[in-house]
């Protein structure tokens, strides 16, 4: 089995959630007591997250790009940024390391498309959902992408930073969260991709009859796809 990198923190609770779904899926196809071989680099958040608010894009890369490299030098053979929004740098991230880099939103788009699907909504951080670097990203694959309205978009910012990042599970949150989704069903989505890597942790599958792709869990399956070539 390949070393799977992984670069995370972002928050720590997602990036758990990484690790734990990794070992799950080898141990699934390897059984035994097999378990992933792991190489991480977990940076503060707190800092990616000053310069996400204060816009300077060019310091998280070049913060992230660094990290990466301590990833490979830890014997990684591939490797995975542990979040949708910062996949903004991922350009300055693949160009510092030597192996492949396992971009979140094709992994996701391939599964949109194996599953049938070619409209779909997407929900994230306000950078995700109004920025081109992951919308631009899906449509490349061929998909309609369809985001919430401007208040919607604000609502769904604030809890993954204020609530999800920190841990706490609110059921109000967790009910407009819910009416999003629909809300964006009726305008054309036939599906809706939890593109933060958080927001598994608030709704799921029992919450909607709306088909939702997991992005974590999609990332992270397909980087036991890759080990295990």
């Amino acid at each position: 089995m390949k070393t799977i990198g992984l670069l995370g923190g972002m928050s720590w609770q997602s990036t758990a959630l990484y690790y734990r779904l990794i070992n799950e899926e080898t141990n699934r196809r390897l059984g035994g007591l097999h378990s992933a071989q792991i190489a991480m680099v977990s940076v503060d958040f707190q800092e990616v997250e000053t310069h996400q608010r204060n816009g300077d894009w060019r310091r998280a890369g070049e913060a992230l790009a660094a990290s990466a490299t301590q990833v490979e030098a830890a014997g990684a053979e591939m490797l995975l940024l542990c979040t949708n929004t910062m996949h903004k740098v991922a350009d300055e991230i693949e160009n510092a390391i030597s192996i492949p880099f396992l971009h979140i939103a094709d992994a996701t788009a391939e599964r949109i498309r194996q599953a049938g699907l070619t409209s779909i909504g997407l929900l994230g951080t306000q950078f995700t959902m109004e920025q081109d670097f992951y919308r631009g990203r899906l449509e490349q694959h061929g998909l309609k992408v369809f985001v919430p309205g401007a208040a919607d978009r604000e609502i769904v910012h604030r809890v993954i930073y204020e609530e999800l990042c920190q841990g706490t599970i609110r059921e109000d949150s967790r009910s407009e969260f819910v009416r999003i989704i629909k809300d964006l069903k009726s305008v054309g989505a036939e599906g809706v991709i939890q593109g933060c890597t958080e927001i598994v942790m608030l709704v799921d599958s029992m919450h909607t009859n709306v088909p939702l792709f997991d992005t974590t869990a999609i990332h992270a399956h397909a980087a036991v796809d890759a080990a295990l070539e």
